[in-house]
C-alpha cells in the first residue's frame, strides 16, 4: 500500500473514532447544563479540530492532539480558518479544555497531558491574539515574528 492511500485508510478509521466521541463529548457537554448553542458550538469546534486540522498532514488520533493544540491556535487556524478573530480563538481554546477534559475523564489523556494543554492555552493566548492582529493588520509584513 502507498503512503497516500495508508494516510487515507488511517484517516477513515481515525473519522469514524471521532464521530463517535464527537456523539458522547456532545451528549456530555449538554448534559453539563450549557445552552443547546454554546454545546453546539463547542461540538463545532472540536469537530474542526479532529477532523480537519488533525487530520491535514498526518492521521492523528484525537488523543494525541492534546499536544498540537500551539500550532492549531498560534497558525494553522488564523491562516486557514476565514472565520478566526480573538473571540473564535477564545472560543476554541475553551472548547478545546472542555473536550481535553472530557477525554481525561474517559481515560484517554493523563492528568500531566491535561495540565499541560491548560497552561499552554493559558500562557500563550496573549501570543496568539497578538498573531492574529498582525495577520489581520496589512500594514504588517513579517506576521509570524
Amino acid at each position: 500500500m502507498d503512503f497516500y492511500k495508508k494516510f487515507e485508510n488511517d484517516c477513515k478509521i481515525i473519522k469514524k473514532a471521532n464521530k463517535q466521541l464527537l456523539s458522547e463529548f456532545e451528549l456530555s457537554i449538554k448534559s453539563s447544563g450549557l445552552s443547546e448553542n454554546t454545546a453546539n458550538n463547542h461540538v463545532s469546534n472540536i469537530d474542526f479540530y479532529i477532523n480537519e486540522y488533525l487530520l491535514y498532514e498526518d492521521a492523528i488520533e484525537a488523543k494525541h492532539g492534546v499536544y498540537s493544540v500551539g500550532m492549531f491556535l498560534g497558525y494553522w487556524f488564523i491562516k486557514k480558518a476565514m472565520w478566526a478573530s480573538r473571540s473564535s480563538i477564545k472560543g476554541n481554546a475553551t472548547s478545546l479544555k472542555k473536550f481535553y477534559s472530557f477525554m481525561y475523564e474517559k481515560g484517554l489523556i493523563g492528568k500531566d497531558d491535561l495540565d499541560d494543554l491548560k497552561a499552554t492555552i493559558k500562557e500563550r493566548m496573549p501570543e496568539w491574539l497578538a498573531t492574529l492582529d498582525r495577520y489581520d493588520d496589512p500594514s504588517v509584513e513579517d506576521v509570524w515574528q
